[in-house]
């Protein structure tokens, strides 16, 4: 960044919550093309005064790698001048019993299945659950409210998920830019979790991990990704 040229907005925000996160410039950049499964360097751009009006989904995507609301990099760039503040989740933050930080996370109730899917209007939400902010930061950046989890349902999956395995959900992530993901979808109308891979013709191989279930294809406007399936937790 040029000295001579003043701070916006948008790179004091970047500045601090980088300086405040521990974690390098670098870090975040390299968190964004995996996410995004792109290259160069966004932040680095905005930070040297290249980028300085990034596209809705470049800010939406680099405050979610960076522990932001996904709108808050938006609104600085084309609405209102935000007070930069360090990275916080959507959800407002709890204190647990033993002084930690908690955010609630939705549960949606069958939202989808592995077997023979519901139909996606059964979708809804059963509860709330809290879990430690610390744990799930451990394992994603993606602000709170965009998580979801879900109990699955049948057998397809297995042995990569078992019946009743709690699955966490990025729906931040709905772009088919990473072959053999599982992903939450939702095909002709019924929900699924399963492997996802591009083929011929802008096909979509719809893979299932038990090689008792066939793999089909099916057309991207029969597929519908509602986010892509980052963690899942299993009972002993």
């Amino acid at each position: 960044m040029d000295e001579t040229e003043q701070v916006t907005p948008l790179q004091e925000v970047l500045l601090k919550t980088i300086s405040m996160s521990g974690k390098t410039r670098e870090h975040f950049d390299t968190l964004y093309r995996t996410k995004m499964g792109k290259t160069g360097k966004p932040i680095y751009d905005i930070m040297r005064g290249v980028s300085k009006r990034p596209q809705p989904d470049t800010l939406r995507a680099i405050a979610q790698v960076m522990g932001l609301e996904s709108e808050k990099l938006v609104r600085i760039v084309y609405g209102q001048n935000l007070t930069a503040i360090a990275p916080e989740p959507d959800q407002p933050v709890a204190h647990a019993a033993d002084g930690g930080d908690t955010v609630e996370i939705v549960k949606l109730d069958l939202a989808f299945s592995m077997g023979a899917g519901a139909n996606v209007d059964d979708y809804v939400e059963e509860e709330r659950v809290s879990f430690d902010l610390g744990y799930v930061r451990s394992f994603t950046r993606t602000a709170p409210d965009m998580l979801r989890i879900a109990h699955g349902v049948g057998d397809s999956m297995h042995p990569t998920l078992n019946s009743a395995d709690l699955v966490w959900i990025d729906t931040t992530q709905r772009t088919l830019n990473q072959a053999d993901r599982i992903w939450a979808v939702s095909i002709n109308g019924a929900a699924a979790i399963k492997r996802l891979r591009p083929v011929r013709e802008g096909r979509i191989l719809v893979v299932s991990d038990n090689p008792a279930v066939d793999n089909y294809e099916v057309d991207p406007n029969e597929l519908r990704i509602g986010g892509r399936v980052i963690r899942f937790a299993r009972d002993l």
